[in-house]
């Protein structure tokens, strides 16, 4: 073990916070040291993050492999050969007899790039299966979609966060970050120091609009309305960019027609924002010289995600706050490697370096490193949801690495018969999680203190995770069990396990791509605090800010996109009169399979609740605490009443976080957005009721 601190990086969101970990005696394991010269949270951390070390400890986590009985059918202790062996037989076994693609592969949006990058051809060349696909899909891909249809790039802020603070008005959409990101708080703060205007949109007064010059609470699912909304008002009222729009953009009529259809009073109808506040937000936004939108999953968990963020970009290239210092679109990814998980290769359509799997010369590109032939490399597979919805009908069996989608799936019922169906489930993880808990097999694997590997943030900056501590006998890393399970399944060679190895490769898998980590080096990334991509060789200063001089389209100039407002995939009626919302609290991480084994979280945050304003709490006869039922077309949970003014009178929120009868995504809505295929996790309609 270490004797030193080791600078790192925090485990969980993608604002990647810098740490120092420190060994400690007893239970303990390590301590975390604050890194107060690490730039983006300056030595601050959240709750989550000060106590990431205690899912280190041994009572939390798995540390030997698991196999079930099939006699007993428990879940039993059994060695590593014995488990690999099974895993290797089963999965090439279930190759054997139905084919490839009968054999599906689920990964996660916290894995490293090495894993991401090791998982994605582990699939495509090992398994030679295109059903591949993870988690992050459900976190920002109707943003990625739309940054590709305007930008011809894909990265979650064109500019760093520093930037935030120094511009002149931030539009935040569907973002509590006082919540998600704590530490990334503080550029809101000092951008409002600094003489900068905030503008929150949520349905929700959340902590963050708390601190807003301005907050607007539209009913969940009229995002795309608003957007349309506040540009009709900036044609209208003469204040279009106009030489911007004429010399950097193209495709301006279509969306300005679209923009026009969408007058305030129909807007106020849909939304239920009123006029003269619709008004207020373009008057502050555009009166402040630079300015920036940032969207989170409010917007884009929609299946109309991918427009509704389209919208807000066309907002800003209609008022010039694109390509420019200080100005532009941006979207905060949430999870830790959101960024890197898709750039690299375990996304159902993309290879290594954001290359399109559907291209040729990227399949001759990323073929030529690996060693095999373009023509063996699988097509695009089914995105997460639809994969997920396969299993046990055309998938037979599965490996999930880093994912829970028991807990984080919508429709999270159905998805559990799904999973439940299969003739075989191994899960890797470093916890036994709701989905591990149904495996045929389950490997303990090591956790980001025991191993070294980089994380993308959601700046596109490239960070490193250093080993800090030694894992626990028993424990083998996720890279470690795809090299094991290659070689057992006929691939020697091609599989290291060496981080730094895998990295060197993916540096060159990437080069070309519009994610090129060629010039990037884990030596570069120590001595500069991270890296910004596109970085195409070492000499390459690196891109903290894009877009000044050109976008990455072909001719340079962003694309407007025509869209309009359409419903909800599920409205409201008589027999489902509320609308239903989820999203997180400070003290829990995603499906809360790390966080609710830590006591201190947990007792901050000990459970689900439902969120409702006080009338309908007294039409419904509930008080504070009572036990209330939500009720979707799809299933029922049951949680405590929290009863507050700070939500729609028309609306109910519950947090994702807790397994059980107050699982949320029991209730939530699967119809996918036609670009993006992201599930509508923000907006379905449910009965309340006073439970019992």
């Amino acid at each position: 073990m270490a004797s030193t601190e080791t600078p790192t990086h925090c485990p969980y969101c993608a604002l990647q916070c810098g740490m120092k970990l420190r060994p400690a005696a007893g239970a303990a394991v390590a301590e975390v040291v604050e890194r107060t010269d690490f730039p983006v949270n300056r030595g601050a951390l959240c709750g989550k993050g000060r106590t990431a070390p205690a899912v280190l400890a041994a009572g939390a986590r798995l540390t030997e492999p698991l196999v079930r009985d099939a006699v007993t059918g428990k879940l039993e202790p059994a060695g590593w050969d014995e488990a690999l062996a099974l895993v290797a037989g089963r999965l090439g076994g279930t190759r054997a007899e139905h084919g490839a693609d009968a054999v599906g592969v689920f990964g996660g949006g916290g894995l490293t790039n090495e894993k991401a990058y090791t998982l994605g051809k582990f699939a495509r060349v090992v398994l030679g299966t295109s059903q591949i696909d993870y988690n992050g899909r459900f976190c920002m891909s109707s943003a990625a979609a739309a940054h590709q249809r305007a930008f011809g790039l894909d990265r979650g802020l064109p500019f760093p966060l520093e930037d935030v603070s120094r511009t002149g008005c931030v539009i935040l959409v569907g973002s509590n970050l006082a919540e998600t990101m704590p530490p990334a708080l503080r550029y809101l703060t000092e951008l409002r120091e600094n003489g900068g205007r905030l503008i929150v949109i949520d349905p929700r007064r959340t902590r963050t609009a708390e601190q807003a010059d301005l907050h607007l609470a539209p009913r969940p699912g009229t995002d795309l309305a608003l957007a349309l909304g506040m540009l009709h008002l900036v044609v209208a009222e003469g204040r279009v960019d106009e030489e911007f729009v004429r010399t950097r953009t193209s495709g301006w009529d279509g969306a300005r027609a679209g923009a026009m259809a969408h007058w305030p009073e129909l807007v106020e109808r849909l939304t239920g924002v009123p006029v003269p506040l619709l008004r207020e937000a373009v008057e502050m936004f555009c009166g402040a010289g630079e300015g920036m939108v940032l969207t989170a999953r409010g917007p884009e968990q929609q299946a109309k995600g991918t427009d509704t963020v389209g919208a807000w970009i066309n907002f800003c290239l209609a008022t010039g706050r694109a390509g420019r210092p200080l100005s532009g679109y941006g979207c905060l990814t949430g999870q830790g490697n959101g960024q890197g998980g898709r750039e690299h290769g375990q996304k159902a359509d993309q290879l290594p370096g954001y290359r399109k799997l559907t291209d040729p010369e990227a399949r001759r590109h990323v073929a030529e490193v690996w060693g095999v032939d373009p023509g063996s490399l699988p097509g695009p597979g089914r995105s997460a949801y639809e994969l997920l919805d396969a299993l046990g009908r055309d998938v037979r069996s599965l490996l999930v690495m880093g994912s829970n989608p028991v807990v984080s799936a919508p429709r999270a019922g159905h998805i559990e018969e799904r999973l439940r169906s299969l003739d075989f489930l191994v899960v890797a993880d470093v916890v036994l999680s709701e989905t591990a808990a149904l495996a045929d097999v389950v490997l303990p694997v090591t956790q980001w203190a025991e191993e070294t590997g980089t994380m993308t943030s959601l700046e596109g900056r490239v960070l490193l995770r250093r080993q800090a501590l030694t894992p626990p006998p028993g424990v083998r890393s996720d890279l470690e069990v795809l090299h094991a399970l290659a070689g057992l399944l006929g691939h020697g060679k091609g599989f290291p396990a060496d981080p730094e190895e895998v990295f060197d490769e993916l540096r060159r898998a990437s080069a070309g791509g519009p994610a090129d980590y060629a010039g990037i080096s884990y030596a570069r990334i120590v001595a500069e605090d991270g890296v910004f991509w596109p970085c195409p060789d070492e000499d390459h200063a690196g891109t903290p800010r894009l877009f000044l001089e050109r976008f990455a389209t072909d001719d340079g100039l962003a694309r407007f996109v025509p869209v309009t407002h359409r419903p909800a995939a599920e409205e409201t009626d008589a027999d489902y009169p509320v609308v239903l919302t989820t999203g997180r609290v400070v003290s829990h991480y995603q499906s809360g399979a790390q966080t609710r084994r830590v006591a201190e979280l947990n007792a901050a945050a000990p459970g689900p609740f439902v969120e409702l304003h006080p009338r309908l709490a007294e039409r419904l006869g509930v008080s504070e605490g009572d036990p209330v039922a939500v009720t979707s077309r799809r299933g029922r949970a049951e949680a405590p009443a929290r009863i507050t003014t700070a939500i729609r009178q028309d609306t109910v929120f519950m947090p994702f976080h807790w397994p059980g009868e107050g699982r949320a995504n029991t209730l939530t809505n699967p119809a996918l957005d036609p670009v993006s295929r992201m599930p509508e996790y923000k907006v379905c309609a449910v009965r309340v009721e006073a439970a019992g």
